[in-house]
C-alpha cells in the first residue's frame, strides 16, 4: 500500500496559491456601468484613495501612529520654560478667589507671575505623582483616584476624597 503524505492531495494541483485564488469575472465592470474615458471602474468609488474621495491623483494627508504626537509634545514641552497657562485667565481666578477675603486687594504683576509659577509647579508634580500611581496599578490613563492617592501620600490632611 502506498502512503499519502498530508502536504500532498491526490488529483489537486501542485501550486496552492493559483487554486485559492478568487477570479475576476470578465464582465463585472461592463455590469456597473460604462465609464466615459474607457478606463476601468473600482467596484467602490472610494477605494481609490483619500476619505471618499473617487480622485486617486491627491496624496494622502501625513498621519502620526497614535502616541508619537503626545511623545512629541512631552518633548516641547519639557524643553520649553514658558508658563503653560494664560496669564489672564489665570489672574481673574487669582482676584475672583481674593474677593472673598479681601475687597480691596490688588496684585501686582511680579506677584501674579510668581503665584503663577509656584501654582504650575505644584500641579506638574502632582501630576507626576498620579502617573507613577497609574503606572504602579498597569495603566497609562491617569484617574481621580490617582491623584488622591498621590496627595495622600503627600500628607495632605484637607483632602475631602482621602480616607480617615
Amino acid at each position: 500500500m502506498a502512503r499519502l503524505s498530508a502536504s500532498k492531495k491526490v488529483g489537486g494541483p501542485t501550486n496552492r496559491r493559483s487554486s485559492t485564488t478568487p477570479r475576476r469575472r470578465p464582465g463585472l465592470s461592463d455590469a456597473a456601468g460604462s465609464s466615459r474615458s474607457g478606463a476601468k471602474r473600482l467596484p467602490f468609488p472610494s477605494s481609490r484613495g483619500g476619505r471618499g474621495s473617487s480622485r486617486g491623483d491627491t496624496p494622502k494627508k501625513h498621519r502620526f501612529r497614535p502616541g508619537t504626537r503626545a511623545l512629541m509634545e512631552i518633548r516641547k514641552y519639557q524643553k520649553s520654560t514658558t508658563l503653560l497657562l494664560r496669564r489672564l485667565p489665570f489672574a481673574r481666578l487669582v482676584k475672583e478667589i481674593t474677593q472673598h477675603y479681601h475687597h480691596d486687594l490688588r496684585w501686582r504683576a511680579e506677584a501674579l507671575e510668581a503665584l503663577q509659577s509656584s501654582a504650575e509647579d505644584y500641579l506638574v508634580g502632582l501630576l507626576e505623582d498620579a502617573n507613577l500611581c497609574a503606572i504602579h496599578s498597569n495603566r497609562v490613563t491617569i484617574m481621580p483616584r490617582d491623584l488622591h492617592l498621590a496627595r495622600r501620600i503627600r500628607g495632605y490632611k484637607d483632602d475631602p476624597h482621602a480616607f480617615t
